[in-house]
């Protein structure tokens, strides 16, 4: 019995020394993912707004969601167009993009991959550049539409992924589904005025590295 005894303290003692260091390490590593993800949304802002110099952010909470829109401005202070994330289901997982809108909300301006699950090979092709470059300049109204096997006929289509449907309709509808909430949210006059000068930009974000 002592001995069974023992062993268990002994397990008690291993079990709290591993979750002190375990919570340890999480407590410094998890300061750094968060730096790491607001560098990597700061990034994917001047990439699908590649005029803008800087951002202003704009919130709102519609029900029990809250929206967040970045207002790209050029080196004048000049809105340039809208950034903001879309997130949804994919084949294995949530597709978290980041989406840019002209200002005038009639095309897209580009898209970048924050976040995908997809199958290596597949549905992972949606992080390609020749997949994503079918966005720039892609007619939002009517909505985005994704056709199969042959190329786009219509301004507000692409040509979906060969044996990954479902990762390209994911893209597309997490697309769509965030850009009408934008719309109906963030009124254009609302988003259109002017903001003061930036400051000089730092040449990574000029860059969109």
């Amino acid at each position: 019995m002592n001995n069974v005894v023992k062993m268990f303290l002994n397990l008690v003692v291993v079990g709290a020394l591993s979750g002190a260091v375990l919570s340890g390490v999480f407590s410094k590593a998890d300061p750094m993912i968060k730096a790491n993800k607001e560098k990597e949304l700061r990034e994917a802002i001047f990439i699908v707004l590649p005029d803008a110099r800087d951002f202003k952010v704009f919130e709102k909470t519609v029900g029990a969601e809250k929206l967040i829109v970045y207002k790209g401005i050029d080196a004048s202070g000049s809105p340039v167009g809208v950034a903001f994330k879309a997130d949804g289901g994919g084949f294995q997982g949530n597709v978290g993009l980041m989406v840019g809108l002209d200002r005038e909300y009639l095309k897209l301006k580009g898209m970048e991959v924050l976040e995908q699950l997809e199958t290596p090979g597949l549905g992972d092709r949606i992080r390609e550049e020749a997949f994503k470059e079918q966005f720039k300049g892609l007619d939002v109204k009517p909505k985005v539409e994704y056709i199969k096997y042959r190329k786009p006929e219509k301004p507000n289509q692409i040509q979906a992924i060969t044996g990954a449907t479902i990762s390209s309709e994911a893209v597309v509808k997490n697309i769509n589904n965030a850009v009408s909430k934008v719309i109906a949210n963030f009124p254009l006059d609302e988003m259109n005025k002017p903001e003061s000068a930036p400051a000089a930009a730092p040449v990574e974000a000029q860059n969109g590295k």
